[in-house]
């Protein structure tokens, strides 16, 4: 059994990649034999490109978010925290308030 090593392209190259195949009287065939790569990848390159725009290929299995996106997942997390520090606050307040005196 052979074990295929996956080739990674950074960003840079999947968006120059599909400008290339995006120019008058190029292929995509054409571009992607220039390039060593299948051309269904530049075919999903393109189809990324088109639905997320500036916010496709984040890199390492990531998700790009907008500003927003990022501002409710930093307020989810502070919300979370500070639920826990009242639990926290709550289960001492019982302890303290049911010790003998």
């Amino acid at each position: 059994m052979s074990v295929q090593n996956r080739r990674k392209y950074d960003s840079d190259f999947k968006r120059n990649a599909v400008l290339l195949s995006e120019e008058p009287g190029r292929t995509v065939s054409e571009v992607a034999e220039n390039l060593g790569v299948n051309r269904e990848l530049i075919y999903r390159w393109r189809r990324q490109m088109r639905e997320r725009g500036e916010l496709a290929f984040p890199g390492n299995g990531k998700i790009a978010l907008t500003q927003d996106q990022k501002r409710i997942r930093e307020l989810e997390k502070k919300l979370k925290d500070t639920e826990m520090e009242r639990d926290i606050l709550k289960k001492a307040m019982a302890i303290f308030s049911s010790a003998p005196k």
